[in-house]
């Protein structure tokens, strides 16, 4: 049941927001194994001029960048995964944007299951079958 929050430096377009919403749930489902169903994503996009690597704007460095965040339940994917989904997403990220930035992010939280929950219920519960 993961979620990510996506942010794009570059001009909104629907089509880029919907392919790389697609590749992300391939990636996510793919790599890590999470349901596609249970999968959500929000993305934004954040004109070049209101973002800065290293003090310039992406407007100055006419390169686009990104920031993709992921919750999964911690402990419930390895470190190599991990890595791999990392590697997987800037990839695809680099393949829709074009010169993507090398300042450009993926963060994986490990969100432990008694903190999270989906429905009304705890990823905890779902495991052990419990109200608890």
């Amino acid at each position: 049941m993961p979620i990510l929050t996506v942010l794009i430096g570059a001009l909104p377009s629907p089509a880029l927001a919907r392919d790389i919403a697609e590749d992300l749930l391939q990636a996510t489902e793919g790599v890590l194994d999470k349901r596609r169903d249970l999968t959500s994503i929000a993305l934004q996009f954040v004109p070049p001029a209101q973002w800065t690597v290293g003090g310039a704007s992406l407007t100055t460095l006419a390169r686009p960048t990104a920031f993709v965040e992921i919750r999964i339940t911690d402990e419930t994917n390895t470190k190599a995964q991990k890595a791999r989904y990392i590697a997987a997403v800037h990839e695809l990220l680099r393949a829709r944007l074009g010169d993507l930035h090398p300042v450009s992010y993926v963060q994986i939280h490990d969100v432990r299951g008694a903190a999270w929950g989906w429905g009304g219920r705890t990823q905890d519960a779902r495991a052990h079958r419990s109200d608890a």
